[in-house]
């Protein structure tokens, strides 16, 4: 889903009023659309890591998604989405930053990012205004996508960007998710076959949405996102950044 400018401008709106109400600590999302929320007006298997990511976690923090379809660091920034989470950042807030798939499209200059550029640049840019602003900055690698070769190897797809945001994260001394290891170790521990439930496998009239069928191996199904969310609430609690009662 695409917000048009009147729109994240009332989604950016409800986002300041619910701050000003909210007195615990807040943990925003930036990111692309595998961390996205997906609308779930209708029948739609299609959910964002982070969409998942507030049932696993108690009330004592709340969780704001400004992740976006299609997102790169480079067009989170030039649409003024990245502004608009500065605006709402109070001291003691989080921030867990996932970039990387669309950053990658070297095809399309709206989203493209140098991995040892513009990309690294902007990572250090929302780094150190998340500070500036008393947060605390958290980076993830990007997440695996399904692929896999015809000997039965997982490929990787994204080259240069998950460490290009290591090394950011050592140079800027940032907790460090590593959610593209652990989301290929999920892919590999579920085999070629398997895997297709982390993401959006449906043949020609099982899902209303897709009736002639999906093969998306990059998206997230229920219960993929809610794998992912998970191994991200074990990074978070294996780098001691919550206590254990702030999850369910």
């Amino acid at each position: 889903m695409i917000l048009g400018k009147k729109a994240w401008a009332a989604f950016a709106l409800g986002v300041g009023l619910a701050a000003s109400a909210w007195a615990g600590p807040t943990l925003h999302l930036i990111g692309d659309s595998t961390m996205a929320d997906k609308p779930k007006t209708s029948p739609n298997p299609e959910t964002g890591w982070g969409q998942a990511l507030p049932a696993l976690l108690s009330d004592a923090v709340r969780v704001v998604n400004y992740a976006m379809n299609g997102r790169s660091t480079k067009s989170f920034v030039d649409e003024g989405r990245w502004n608009t989470v500065v605006a709402a950042l109070q001291p003691g807030d989080w921030v867990i930053i996932q970039f990387g798939h669309n950053d990658e499209k070297a095809d399309k200059p709206a989203v493209y990012a140098a991995a040892r550029g513009a990309y690294q640049d902007n990572l250090r840019r929302f780094v150190r205004e998340t500070r500036a602003k008393g947060g605390t900055p958290l980076l993830a690698t990007p997440v695996a996508r399904r692929r896999w070769s015809e000997a039965g190897e997982l490929i990787d797809t994204h080259g240069d960007y998950p460490a290009a945001l290591r090394a950011v994260a050592v140079e800027e001394e940032v907790p460090l998710l590593e959610l593209n290891r652990l989301t290929t170790e999920l892919e590999r521990g579920h085999g070629v076959e398997g895997s297709k439930r982390l993401h959006l496998h449906y043949a020609p009239g099982v899902q209303p949405r897709w009736p002639e069928g999906v093969k998306d191996d990059t998206h997230y199904s229920e219960y993929g996102a809610g794998r992912v969310a998970a191994l991200a609430v074990q990074e978070l609690l294996r780098l001691q950044l919550i206590p254990g009662t702030w999850v369910r």
